[in-house]
């Protein structure tokens, strides 16, 4: 976990990642995920950001090596992440070991709640280095995570 709180001035952007699958947001079991697309999340986390006056950049990846290799660019770059690593939330050691890399605060999203899901969901590689985790909330969790960012106090 972080001990950094995310810098008064919006120089940097916060960094929205998103894992494998998530580019199928909208028509990927909307009974579970919802019907709102990657494009809504973004445009609901570009309006977040900007409240506060800051910017998002973001990136998705079904490939766990180009996640890793787009975290290890943000060092220096970003103010923040904000991550629902998809499935790899409770696989992947690597995306666990490179989120520390940048030195930032994190929060860690799901849009389902999956601690109410199949087992194997309840565990995450992430949730341990996070600054906060959000599941549950649907695309909201999103915007609820950078305002947590943005409002917090160190």
């Amino acid at each position: 976990m972080s001990d950094a709180a995310v810098p008064q001035t919006s120089s940097s952007p916060i960094l929205v990642l998103n894992g494998p699958n998530l580019n199928m947001l909208g028509t990927r079991q909307p009974e579970i995920y919802g019907s709102e697309t990657l494009d809504d999340v973004i445009e609901l986390c570009r309006r977040a950001a900007a409240a506060h006056g800051w910017e998002i950049a973001h990136f998705q990846s079904n490939s766990e090596g180009a996640l890793i290799d787009r975290i290890h660019e943000a060092r220096g770059t970003v103010s923040a992440i904000v991550i629902n690593p998809g499935g790899l939330t409770h696989t992947s050691v690597a995306l666990r070991d490179a989120l520390v890399v940048p030195e930032v605060p994190i929060v860690e999203v799901h849009i389902s709640n999956v601690h109410a899901r199949e087992e194997f969901r309840r565990h995450s590689y992430i949730s341990p280095i996070a600054d906060a985790v959000v599941a549950g909330m649907g695309i909201q969790g999103y915007a609820a995570a950078i305002e947590y960012l943005l409002t917090r106090r160190s």
